[in-house]
């Protein structure tokens, strides 16, 4: 992996990340917001420490461990991935509250044009923010964009030390057999 340098980084402060996202997918997985690490490579969720792409594999989304980089293939698999905030920021509490509900506003918009069977944002916080729904718990929920069905999952960063990578799988594997059941 290359290694950058805090300038280097700092210079990927608030670059826009393209999504990885096609119509009609069966699952689309919504960050919160690009760190800086994902800006400068231009792959989600690029950081080390980030359980994502771990995860991911561990829940059975994909048949092997896939790096940042082969984002790309997520979809054909079915999947891909978008973000709740298009910026990219070093930490998501660098976001405002404004920041989260436009960028709600905006996923709706999104979901209307790709239209796919599940949205999963990663972060409980996040979903509460962007949706002004302060009750939401990780798992399914009761809100739906037309026909598209959304789950919340645990924020896969490594600073999320509430659940561990086995913990988190087997909510991302709840989600897996959800969709493939739909």
């Amino acid at each position: 992996m290359t290694r950058f340098t805090q300038q280097e980084l700092e210079a990927a402060r608030d670059r826009l990340v393209p999504d990885v996202a096609a119509d009609g997918l069966r699952v689309l997985f919504c960050g919160i917001n690009p760190g800086l690490m994902t800006a400068a490579t231009g792959h989600h969720f690029a950081r080390p420490g980030n359980r994502f792409w771990p995860v991911l594999h561990l829940s059975g989304f994909t048949p092997r461990l896939m790096k940042p980089a082969e984002q790309g293939e997520l979809l054909s698999y079915g999947l891909g991935i978008t973000n709740v905030v298009a910026r990219a920021s070093a930490r998501a509490d660098e976001l405002s509250a404004e920041e989260y509900r436009e960028g709600g506003r905006l996923l709706a918009e999104r979901i209307a044009l790709l239209r796919p069977r599940w949205l999963a944002v990663l972060g409980v916080t996040a979903y509460r923010a962007a949706f002004d729904d302060r009750k939401a718990q990780v798992g399914p929920q009761e809100r739906t964009f037309g026909e598209t069905r959304v789950w919340v999952l645990p924020n896969p960063s490594g600073l999320n030390a509430h659940w561990t990578a086995a913990t988190m799988a087997e909510e991302f594997g709840r989600l897996r057999a959800a969709a493939e059941g739909s």
